[in-house]
């Protein structure tokens, strides 16, 4: 699935390197094409008061669009 830049998606998977959890809301920022493999996306994430959290490279796999019967939630940040 293309997604379109600056919207909002939620990650298919845990990225464990930035403590992200799947169905973390995330905003596509940047597209990757790809000739011969899976195309990609630069992802920016926010905590709840706005402030950028992690902005990272993944796979197009590793994203779901946003559906009408999903509810969003917070949650605190994993420490290490």
């Amino acid at each position: 699935m293309r997604f379109e830049l600056y919207t909002d998606a939620s990650l298919a998977r845990d990225i464990p390197e930035h403590q992200l959890r799947r169905g973390d809301l995330v905003r596509v920022i940047d597209h990757h094409p790809s000739a011969n493999g899976e195309s990609g996306y630069s992802i920016e994430v926010f905590n709840a008061i706005g402030d950028t959290i992690a902005v990272t490279a993944v796979p197009e796999s590793a994203l779901e669009p946003l559906r009408k019967d999903e509810v969003l939630s917070v949650r605190a940040l994993a420490t290490r």
